[in-house]
């Protein structure tokens, strides 16, 4: 290769240089961003690394941006968390959490894909942005976008949650609800694309915007002193998250950065959406489409564009997928949020969810290192927990009312911890 990267078919492996460009000519397989890692020897080092920015832009010799690009937004270098009170629950010793709840401009992974695709929209010419999205790619063209001064068309699923478009609507961005499930969204958004010279990060920049998630790979790695995990549990919409953080992983052996290490991947689902999951019990990387059915929408995507690359990266490792009701989606937030602190949408709920039952039925043993992804923050679907909730009665400011309040509280004890324990059995824990 004449530059450090270029753009690849994933089955013929034909080159295609560097362009707006997601989909092989001749086979019509997906295209990816392949790395001249001996070019990237001298350049990503960990020296190189720590002496970089405190977010994502400190592996960006590893990331399709020339060299000369200036980042606007900074993106990731989120926390890894010890979740000791989490593991005591669900019979884990030995459990952390990659917490991109919090991750900056708009509190979602998606925020680091994002990154990327723009700062390929900046240097292909495009002045239009635009996305599908089930929610939280949204809100992350929206505002990276507005800072960036480029134009947005977003289209999302009618139903979409209301803080979902709210926060995709405050950076000024032309939102488009679309009757329909995602795949339905998508599938439009595919037709835009060709139609209009504009850049849709999971259409034309599709290739660039999934490397951005190769970056939560690379954190995790450095965050546990430059080793690699036993375990890693993501949720599974698309199923390039994945696939990417395994890339990331590999990279970093080929480089020397880690040490050579199988690490088993599992990934997690809604029942009520669970395409990839199904084909990994059934041992098979042949997706067969839902249509989805789920609080977690998300993660509700029924034709996945890498379900088939995340059922073999799942298979090949010796991991496993499982799924999980809305039930238990509600359940998992709030044993999540009351443990370990942590408030995360319906798509956290279901990785802590299935995290619980790797465990309850041994496939994850309580020492092994496990690291599980939490991608979004539930300040976003807050309207899956209306009602969980009593108000209480208002005491008047004395002293003998908040008494009588304490003592009432203590003889009727939280409800919640109730339902948890119910939750619990129901998973087999």
């Amino acid at each position: 290769m004449t530059t450090a990267y270029d753009l690849r078919c994933r089955e013929c492996g034909k080159s295609y240089g560097i362009q707006p460009l997601s989909i092989c000519d001749e086979c019509f397989s997906p295209l990816e961003v392949v790395f001249d890692l001996e070019y990237a020897r001298t350049r990503f080092t960990r020296e190189a690394i720590q002496q970089g920015p405190l977010n994502m832009w400190r592996y960006r010799a590893l990331l399709p941006v020339a060299d000369s690009y200036e980042p606007q937004t900074p993106v990731g270098l989120t926390p890894l968390m010890k979740a000791p009170r989490l593991g005591a629950h669900i019979g884990a010793s030995n459990l952390f959490i990659k917490n991109d709840a919090v991750c900056l401009p708009t509190l979602s992974f998606k925020d680091r894909v994002v990154a990327v695709a723009l700062a390929n929209a900046q240097a292909f010419g495009f002045d239009t942005v635009g996305c599908s999205s089930t929610g939280n790619l949204a809100n992350a063209v929206a505002s990276q976008a507005a800072r960036l001064g480029l134009k947005t068309f977003i289209l999302v699923p009618a139903d979409l949650e209301p803080a979902k478009i709210l926060n995709t609507q405050v950076y000024g961005a032309t939102l488009v609800r679309v009757e329909g499930s995602y795949d339905h969204v998508n599938r439009l958004s595919s037709q835009i694309a060709d139609r209009y010279n504009w850049g849709f990060v999971n259409v034309n920049l599709r290739p660039y915007y999934a490397e951005g998630s190769k970056t939560m790979g690379f954190e995790i790695a450095e965050q546990l002193g430059w080793r690699l995990p036993d375990n890693i549990v993501c949720p599974m919409a698309g199923g390039s998250l994945i696939t990417k953080i395994r890339k990331a992983f590999n990279e970093l052996i080929a480089l020397g950065l880690v040490e050579d290490k199988q690490v088993r991947f599992f990934g997690a689902q809604a029942t009520g959406c669970s395409p990839i999951a199904k084909a990994v019990k059934n041992g098979t990387d042949v997706i067969e489409p839902q249509r989805p059915n789920t609080i977690a929408r998300s993660l509700a995507i029924g034709n996945p564009a890498d379900g088939l690359y995340a059922a073999r990266a799942i298979l090949a490792t010796g991991g496993w997928a499982e799924d999980v009701s809305d039930v238990e989606i509600v359940s998992a937030m709030q044993e999540l949020a009351e443990t370990e602190g942590i408030f995360t949408e319906t798509a956290g709920g279901v990785t802590t969810a299935v995290t619980a039952r790797l465990y309850a039925h041994g496939r994850i043993q309580p020492d092994e290192l496990t690291v599980t992804c939490i991608t979004g923050n539930g300040l976003k679907t807050t309207d899956c927990l209306n009602g969980a909730y009593d108000r209480s009665q208002a005491i008047r400011p004395r002293i003998g009312d908040f008494e009588a309040f304490v003592e009432e509280h203590n003889e009727s004890g939280p409800k919640l911890s109730q339902d948890l324990v119910l939750a619990g059995e129901s998973n087999g824990r």
